[in-house]
Formats: structure tokens, sequence, C-alpha cells
């Protein structure tokens, strides 16, 4: 009796369950919505509507209202002070400009001496000739008008000058001072070989020219050789190191008559040989 009510119990809990997930199952097939196929797709792009905005036709701006321009008034400028307007007060005087006298020309001793002293290439004829074109040039100032000026000179034997040739100036100045001196010079001795007399000379038109007399002591002593670059090449030759060529000493007799010709060296000559050191290499001793 009792296995019969729970087995009745269980039927009609299982109906029950049954009956409830029909009911809802139903419901959802009715609420889902089938799916789309292509052609109803295709039906619904063909239903899209474009829409064109014309926008409204422009209306006619107003006229602005007119504007009222301030008066101008004209610019003018303002008054010249009077201490920038008149006239500046004179520049105080610089220093007094520097300025050398025109050495002595040569004394009658000395063209004597050059007229016989061979050495160097008629050495003392050839300081002689330059202090003699320096003295008749006048006093150097400093200035614009001061520089050098460097000639290529020919004197025949008798002492004529048959060449002048300027190979460069610094001073337009200088040049014409020196070309007038040498028109208008003395007569000059004959050369000491009594052949003609080729040289370059540098005749110095400044207030800081030190022109003094050369020095003769190491006038017999053999000539430095002539530095030429040992690697230089052409491109083309075998290369090959050359060694500078030593100068050969002069012969006995040759250094006797030289050594006879040398004069004492003066004072002054010393003094402007060390003159020239300081200058050359820039010593502070000279004040420059």
């Amino acid at each position: 009796m009792f296995r019969d009510k729970n087995f009745t119990a269980l039927l009609l809990t299982l109906a029950l369950h049954a009956g409830v997930w029909l009911l809802v199952s139903d419901h959802q097939f009715k609420n889902a919505s089938p799916a789309e196929t292509p052609q109803s797709a295709e039906k619904t792009a063909e239903k899209i509507v474009f829409l064109e905005l014309i926008p409204p036709p422009r209306q006619p701006l107003a006229d602005p209202a007119p504007t009222t321009t301030p008066p101008t008034t004209p610019i003018t400028a303002p008054p010249p002070d009077t201490a920038l307007a008149s006239p500046a007060p004179p520049p105080s005087p610089d220093r007094p400009r520097a300025s050398q006298a025109a050495p002595p020309p040569p004394t009658a001793e000395e063209w004597a001496f050059a007229a016989n002293y061979t050495n160097k290439n008629s050495k003392g004829y050839r300081y002689s000739w330059g202090q003699q074109v320096r003295s008749m040039m006048g006093t150097a100032v400093e200035g614009p008008d001061q520089g050098l000026v460097r000639f290529r000179i020919e004197i025949a034997p008798d002492g004529r000058l048959t060449q002048l040739q300027t190979l460069w100036t610094t001073s337009p100045v200088a040049e014409q001072l020196a070309r007038q001196a040498i028109q208008n010079m003395p007569p000059l001795p004959p050369t000491p070989t009594g052949k003609p007399l080729i040289f370059d000379k540098t005749i110095s038109f400044s207030p800081f020219a030190n022109d003094g007399p050369p020095l003769y002591r190491d006038d017999c002593l053999p000539e430095p050789p002539v530095f030429r670059n040992p690697f230089a090449w052409d491109g083309k030759s075998p290369q090959v190191v050359a060694a500078p060529t030593p100068t050969a000493p002069l012969d006995p007799q040759a250094l006797a008559d030289c050594l006879r010709q040398l004069p004492k060296d003066s004072v002054e000559a010393e003094s402007a040989s060390d003159q020239r050191l300081m200058d050359q290499w820039g010593s502070n001793k000279t004040g420059r």
C-alpha cells in the first residue's frame, strides 16, 4: 500500500516537470526569430535611402556702420639734443710719430775700401751703394709712406748704372724716392773685380730700419751648402736621396788674398749685427 503511494507521487512529479518543460520550450520557440537569409539581406540593403542636405540661400550682409577715424596729428621729430649736435671736441694729439734721419753718405775712405774689396761679390761696394741711395732719400717718418723696395742692379765695370729693376715694393713713395736718388747719384768708382757687378739690394725707408755696416770677419769661410730637399721627386726618375754637396774650401793662395782684404770690424758693425739678430728673432729687448 505504501509503495503504491510513492510510485503514484513519483509519476505525478515527473508529469508535472514534463508539462512545465513543454510550456517553456514552446514559448522560446515562438519568440525566436528565424535566421536572415542572403536574399532578405539584399532586400534590406535596397531599402537604404540617401538624403542630401541643401544649404539655404545666402542672405546679403548688411553694410557695416561707418567708423569715424580720429584725426591724425603729424609726427614731428624731437628737437635735437644740443649736446649731441655740437661738434665733437678735437681729439687729443697722438704721440709724436717716429722718424729717422737719412744716414750720412759713404766717405771717401769707405768708397776706397769698397772699390778694392772683392770678397762675397764685392760686399763692401754693395753696402756703400745702398748707403749712398738711402742718404739721398731724406728723413723717414712713421706712417703710410714708409716701406721697403728691392731692386736688381747691374753696374758696369766703370761704375755706370746699366740696369735697374724693381723686384717688389711695399711703398710707392719709397720706390719713387729711391729711383730719384739713384738717378742723381754722383759718379761711382769702378767695380772691384773689373767686371759687371750684378746684385739685389733692399732699401729700407723706415724709422725702424737698422742698416748699419756689415761684418766682414766670416767672409773667408766656405759658403754653407745650399739646401735642397733630399726627398724631392718628379714622379718619373728613380728616387734617390740626394746628399748635400759640401762647399770646397779655398785654395791657400785664394785664402791668403781673402784674409789680406779683411778689415777690422768696427764697434758700429758689431752693434748693428747684434741689433739685426734681435730684430730677426723677435727679442723683447728691442722694444718692438
